[in-house]
């Protein structure tokens, strides 16, 4: 009978599966250290952007993230299959004692013949990566999105200026530095004004990004806001104006990363001269 043990090896008798939830329990735990080690893979590889190291490393950060994704993509869907399996020996209540670690691999295998080569991009954390790296390079001004390609247009126009006569070369650098210039201070003034916050109109020290709207806000300030909003039981509204977005969730809140880091880096630029 249900519930109670048996000498027979083939009835259900009683299935206790408290080993196997403790064993999801640490499965679960070890999401969080894939999760820790996304994070750390994404914060190098903003170092790197930031202090214009070789383009192979940010590469390298790259081909981890996405090792990172897959492994994290594996890890769920096993445990998907393990809780399946249990869930289908508790509620069939079958005669025999089935073969639990072959039901939950054919359950596992359905779910990875599911796969298709783009699903670990989907990953939220790969994604927010990958937008983070392309925010920075906008913020200091190196907008492309192929590092390697970019890095070898440099080394080739630098090897083609060397061919002109020297008179040339002089007036071309003079030129390409007043042009450089003159962008680099509208790139900055474009940027200073995506460093005020639309709530306090003052520089942000915690900047987070909404997903849905894709503006950024102080993190104190959007979530005092939202949280005042929630106590009259009214929905916020996005602060930028000019925003058509009308439910700001909290959970729809990222920390911006890339934006922080171009805010000190602009700083630093700043008080640079008078130390």
């Amino acid at each position: 009978m249900p519930g109670r043990s048996s000498s027979n090896s083939g009835s259900t008798g009683f299935i206790s599966f408290s080993g196997v939830e403790s064993a999801l329990s640490s499965l679960k735990s070890f999401q969080s250290c894939i999760s820790s080690g996304m994070d750390t893979a994404s914060s190098v590889a903003l170092d790197l952007v930031e202090t214009q190291t070789e383009v192979s490393s940010e590469y390298s950060m790259d081909k981890a993230m996405v090792e990172f994704a897959v492994m994290d993509r594996e890890l769920n869907h096993y445990v998907k299959a393990v809780q399946s399996a249990m869930n289908h020996v508790k509620e069939e209540r079958p005669e025999k004692i089935p073969d639990l670690k072959l039901l939950v691999e054919k359950k596992f295998l359905a779910l990875q013949n599911k796969n298709s080569d783009a699903d670990f991009e989907n990953n939220e954390k790969f994604k927010q990566f990958k937008q983070q790296l392309k925010d920075l390079k906008k913020q200091s001004g190196n907008p492309k999105e192929d590092g390697r390609h970019s890095e070898f247009d440099t080394i080739k126009d630098k090897d083609a200026s060397r061919t002109g006569n020297e008179r040339d070369g002089l007036q071309a650098d003079r030129e390409a530095e007043e042009t450089e210039a003159v962008d680099e201070d509208m790139i900055v003034t474009q940027s200073q004004t995506n460093f005020i916050c639309p709530i306090t109109q003052l520089e942000m020290k915690k900047p987070v990004k909404n997903k849905v709207c894709g503006h950024t806000y102080e993190e104190e300030a959007i979530v005092r806001m939202i949280e005042s909003k929630h106590k009259r039981k009214k929905k916020a509204c996005c602060p930028k104006i000019g925003c058509s977005h009308t439910n700001v969730r909290m959970s729809d809140l990222i920390q911006d990363e890339a934006l922080r880091r171009a805010i000190e880096s602009h700083n630093k630029r700043k008080h640079r001269p008078s130390e």
